[in-house]
């Protein structure tokens, strides 16, 4: 099968590791299955892989990819949830699990014709979503999901702040936010971003580190060093950062006087469970509310997609088509 796959771990230059090409298909352990892929979306993750970040050079060569959405065995239409991880073992929530693994860490990705993931990480895939659209919800979409409803706190009515709008878990928070009926603030760099992140539901969006309106209840966090000190000053005293990413860095100053003077709350949050993922796509059916593609390439211009993700262009998700 034809398949996306990292060959070569370079932190600096990390597309010289990835390679097009065949490769074996998937086998499939007792309790698992295949998938045909119809669809699949690219993360920073896949990025972070290329560069040595959760992905050691001795489980080489490793198909990319967490997200897909295509046809089960049985011929259902099916969104693949990435979690590879025991509920019993996390508490109930396979997140917990201290084993966990995200596809393409230790088991291969969904870069690729096919994948084989356990039976139970099968989420059926809504008539009203397209492949491409269901592709993108496990990963970053989901992880907004559950950033915003699952623990950042937030009551009806409520205001959130979403740092660096056009990355694919802001993205997806500033349009589920606004369907929630959250006052949603954005912030980038880029002025189309800005303009793009109103359209697709921010009541304002403002250049990065900018004095808001109002202080907020809650932030979306995945930019990390860069906004971090913004963050913590335009929450509300007892407001909570939600934490998912730090893609500018991981060591901001952690202005401890401010948080405990505010008594402000960090919360760190990673991807969602399956049942989240079930609650996602539902919510997108009752809402209308659909992931932004920034563009669809066949799986053959993968490297298309890395690099523009690599540079930044981009604001919503990069989709392949095998």
């Amino acid at each position: 099968m034809f398949a996306v796959t990292a060959t070569q771990i370079d932190a600096d230059h990390p597309l010289t590791g990835l390679t097009l090409g065949e490769r074996p298909d998937p086998e499939v352990p007792d309790g698992w299955t295949t998938v045909t892929v119809k669809a699949a979306a690219l993360n920073h993750h896949d990025l972070w892989s290329l560069k040595g970040v959760a992905l050691p050079a001795d489980r080489l060569p490793m198909i990319l990819g967490g997200d897909a959405a295509g046809v089960d065995e049985d011929g259902n239409e099916v969104i693949v949830h990435s979690v590879i991880g025991d509920p019993d073992r996390g508490g109930g929530d396979e997140t917990l699990d201290p084993e966990r693994s995200l596809l393409s860490e230790v088991h291969p990705g969904t870069l690729a014709e096919k994948v084989a993931v356990p039976r139970r990480n099968l989420v059926p895939k809504p008539a009203e979503l397209s492949f491409e659209e269901a592709a993108c919800l496990p990963t970053a979409w989901l992880t907004a999901y559950r950033m915003l409803f699952g623990k950042s706190g937030l009551q009806p009515g409520g205001s959130v702040l979403v740092q660096g709008a056009g990355g694919g878990v802001a993205t997806a928070a500033i349009a589920l936010a606004a369907a929630a009926g959250y006052r949603v603030y954005a912030t980038s760099r880029s002025e189309a971003k800005r303009r793009r992140a109103e359209e697709i539901g921010a009541d304002a969006a403002f250049e990065t580190g900018a004095r808001l309106p109002e202080r907020v209840d809650a932030v979306i966090e995945t930019v990390g060093q860069a906004t971090w000190s913004h963050s913590l000053k335009s929450l509300r005293p007892g407001g909570r950062v939600v934490v998912s990413g730090a893609t500018s860095g991981q060591v901001p100053p952690a202005e401890l006087n401010r948080v405990f003077f505010l008594q402000l709350q960090i919360v760190g949050s990673t991807m969602g469970t399956r049942d989240q993922l079930e609650r996602l796509a539902r919510f997108l059916v009752k809402t209308g509310v659909r992931p932004r593609i920034d563009r669809t390439l066949p799986l053959g211009r993968a490297e298309e997609g890395f690099a523009a993700m690599a540079e930044g262009d981009l604001f919503g998700k990069i989709v392949f088509t095998p």
